[in-house]
């Protein structure tokens, strides 16, 4: 049954949203202790040892824009 507007409805961009949480998964440890003792060196080493989860969680509103 087609829908009357001639819309499909939107589905939830899961890739995107999987890199995302993997992202913040592998970035887990290290924010729990920035939380714990928050020092602006431990800031600045995290993108240091995670690159990849922070340029993943920096793209993830335009993978979600872009899979739409």
């Amino acid at each position: 049954m087609s829908d009357p507007g001639g819309r499909r409805p939107r589905r939830l961009p899961l890739v995107p949203i999987l890199l995302a949480v993997l992202a913040l998964l592998d970035l887990r440890a290290e924010l729990q202790l920035l939380v714990d003792h928050f020092t602006f060196a431990s800031l600045v080493e995290i993108p240091r040892h995670h690159p990849l989860a922070i340029a993943v969680l920096l793209f993830t509103p335009w993978m979600v824009q872009r899979s739409r």
